[in-house]
């Protein structure tokens, strides 16, 4: 992964994790997180580059980066 200049308040790894693995790790980590925090999701699944997104629009959070650069996916979520 290339860096990305955001830096998250928590970090949710989830690579090796079957869908939607990812994403309910995410959604549990946004529900515990606060208003302006970051979080950082790191997932090997294809389907996170449908679900992550989907998710977001669904929700008042904001999807602020997605780092396809490496062999994983990072998205960086802001907790409305």
């Amino acid at each position: 992964m290339s860096p990305i200049d955001i830096e998250p308040t928590d970090t949710v790894d989830a690579r090796g994790a079957a869908c939607p693995g990812p994403l309910m790790d995410l959604i549990g980590r946004v529900r515990s997180a606060s208003p302006g925090d970051v979080v950082l999701l790191l997932s090997d699944s294809d389907r996170s580059m449908t679900d992550v997104p989907e998710w977001v629009d669904e929700t008042d959070n904001e999807l602020v980066a997605v780092d396809e650069s490496g062999d994983d996916y990072g998205f960086y979520v802001e907790v409305a």
